[in-house]
């Protein structure tokens, strides 16, 4: 049986009707944190235009194999293994990475390793954009009491894990050549945040 997730089934239309704006122009998508695969199978056909590529960590490519091989309308490839820790990345060709509900389960040191790799990852694309979407803290501050009980059962679980502020999401980013370019309010107080590759010119 595969594996199901609720909340990707809940939350996969209001990030589609973004994606389908942000990624209005980009080839090649490259998915951190697959999970189950089911964000892979309900976005590569309505995103036609582009190539989506999932991953993660060994345990969990067989769950996305078996969400992606039952898309029927286009042929998706095959789950890349990715550790966002390991210095050395896939080499996929993707202009845009898109990751959902990754930040607060990870280390903060692995969402500081994911958003270099990110930087890595984009930096020979014409246009590289980064949508991370998920439940996040602004100003320091947790912005709904479910938000605050949510980071309190992470911190139960594992106290690594918890809600990431986005000044810090945003100094990281900076740090990777990426700016916060747009910040989409979702249902369930989450965002969806768009960092896109910061444009550079030659001094000389």
């Amino acid at each position: 049986m595969k594996s199901y997730s609720d909340s990707c089934e809940r939350n996969r239309q209001p990030i589609l009707d973004v994606l389908l704006a942000e990624f209005s122009e980009i080839a090649k998508v490259l998915e951190i944190g697959s999970g189950t695969g089911q964000h892979a199978a309900f976005f590569a056909p309505r995103l036609r235009q582009l190539i989506w590529q999932t991953s993660d960590l060994a345990e969990n490519l067989a769950d996305i194999r078996s969400w992606i091989d039952e898309v029927e309308e286009i042929s998706l490839p095959a789950p890349l293994e990715l550790d966002v820790s390991s210095e050395r990345w896939p080499d996929t060709g993707a202009d845009a990475v898109f990751s959902a509900n990754t930040a607060h389960i990870m280390h903060w040191n692995r969402v500081c390793a994911m958003v270099a790799g990110v930087g890595r990852q984009l930096a020979s694309s014409v246009r590289g954009r980064f949508c991370l979407y998920g439940p996040f803290n602004e100003k320091g501050e947790f912005t709904s009491a479910s938000n605050r009980q949510f980071d309190a059962w992470l911190k139960k679980r594992d106290p690594s894990m918890g809600l990431r502020d986005l000044a810090a999401l945003e100094r990281i980013a900076g740090e990777a050549g990426l700016a916060l370019a747009r910040c989409h309010r979702m249902p369930a107080n989450n965002l969806l945040l768009v960092f896109d590759k910061v444009e550079t010119t030659d001094a000389r």
